[in-house]
């Protein structure tokens, strides 16, 4: 399914803003790959040319694209991300995301903000919520980037040339910026996930369980009774919030993980398929290849062949 992004909002002082902010990231981000920055929540990205799809996992956060464009997988949903639009994610989500406009004259370039869902739980009995809905969401999306978000962000990464002020006034910026978001058309994608209680907060725990027990055997009834939800009500929201079922949330994160291990480890086919949880080489090997494209060693070795650059800002 592709997404339908809102035209790009379009002012004098609006573009103005773009290019500073693009022009400070390119700045600190002078070489490619993630650019970790002095304010901790706050990262850069940078890729001057198309990458391969790379299998990552998406942190809750905002990620605005500021040039360039990107494809992004979530379960059989394809987000196409271009520059001007901004990602809001509120879970930890398996994509697989890809690089596919950017020149070394005009780099891709991304900025990021880690959310903590914690946080914002505790600021939501201050904010009134623009579109309050009972309607489970989809836990990530995208829009385009207006003054409400662009001001604030702007004003943050200014900061990091003012390093005696950063620790005091960030804070106040990136409430400020959580504000703008939990106001705005996406706010109920944070609220949902935030919201003590509420059906988002419990598929996040399903969500932190499949994450840390992946290799391990999984019964719906458990994972249901564990986060206080029928399996049925467990299978449903889950899907709606991720556009996985749970078993397919599992699968990915265990494919994923054998990629790692047969990239960075060195481990052989069997011993990868083991770790992750696969009893059967051999079914591990057609839902590899399912996933990624092409059976676990060529994809390996054509991965090792490239130069690779980290195609996730998101993290």
């Amino acid at each position: 399914m592709n997404s339908q992004l809102k035209p790009i909002e379009t002012s004098p002082r609006l573009e103005r803003d773009r290019e500073e902010l693009a022009a400070l990231v390119e700045r600190y981000a002078h070489s490619e790959g993630v650019t970790a920055t002095a304010w901790p929540a706050l990262s850069f990205f940078r890729a001057d040319a198309p990458s391969d799809r790379s299998c990552v996992m998406y942190e809750p956060c905002l990620g605005l694209l500021l040039q360039g464009n990107k494809h992004i997988l979530v379960g059989e949903e394809r987000l196409e991300q271009e520059h001007g639009h901004y990602l809001i994610n509120s879970i930890d989500v398996p994509v697989t995301a890809q690089v596919v406009r950017a020149t070394p004259q005009e780099p891709c370039l991304c900025i990021t903000l880690r959310l903590d869902p914690v946080r914002i739980g505790e600021w939501l009995s201050d904010v009134k919520l623009a579109k309050p809905s009972s309607a489970t969401a989809r836990g990530i999306a995208l829009s385009p980037v207006g003054t409400d978000v662009l001001d604030p962000l702007l004003r943050l990464v200014r900061l990091l040339d003012s390093p005696n002020d950063l620790a005091l006034l960030a804070p106040l910026i990136e409430r400020e910026l959580i504000y703008r978001l939990l106001t705005g058309e996406q706010g109920a994608r944070l609220a949902q996930i935030a919201s003590a209680g509420g059906q988002g907060q419990q598929i996040a725990r399903a969500i932190q369980w499949l994450r840390q027990h992946y290799n391990k055997p999984l019964r719906i009834s458990d994972l249901a009774s564990m986060v206080n939800m029928s399996a049925s009500s467990l299978h449903h929201h889950f899907r709606q919030i991720t556009a996985m079922s749970p078993l397919q949330y599992q699968k990915v994160l265990r494919l994923h993980e054998a990629r790692r291990l047969l990239l960075t480890e060195g481990c052989d086919v069997a011993t990868a398929a083991h770790r992750v949880g696969y009893e059967s080489p051999s079914q591990f090997s057609r839902e590899y290849s399912r996933q990624h494209g092409a059976p676990p060693l060529r994809d390996v070795m054509r991965l090792r062949a490239m130069a690779p650059v980290d195609a996730n800002p998101y993290v």
